[in-house]
């Protein structure tokens, strides 16, 4: 997995990061069935190309590269795999 989306994104689930991925990666969309449901968006550990292009547009610096993610959030690698049943 190349990114992850942490904790600071639960809430927000501000969408720039759906726009700048190249890949079509994140998700929730905002027009997709489960949007207002889920508590925050998630990256596809398989789709990332790891071009970090959600990074600098995330609000609330909810992206980590995995080498960076905090040890506080490690559990959001998993939470991000399992959204994709990976």
């Amino acid at each position: 997995m190349a990114y992850v989306i942490a904790e600071p994104c639960i809430g927000t689930k501000d969408t720039a990061c759906v726009d700048a991925c190249p890949v079509d990666c994140i998700h929730p969309k905002k027009d997709e069935d489960g949007f207002a449901a889920s508590e925050m968006l998630y990256i596809d550990p398989v789709e990332c190309i790891d071009c970090g292009a959600c990074v600098p547009v995330c609000p609330v610096s909810a992206i980590f590269a995995l080498d960076d993610l905090p040890e506080k959030w490690s559990s959001f690698t998993d939470k991000n795999a399992a959204y994709y049943k990976r």
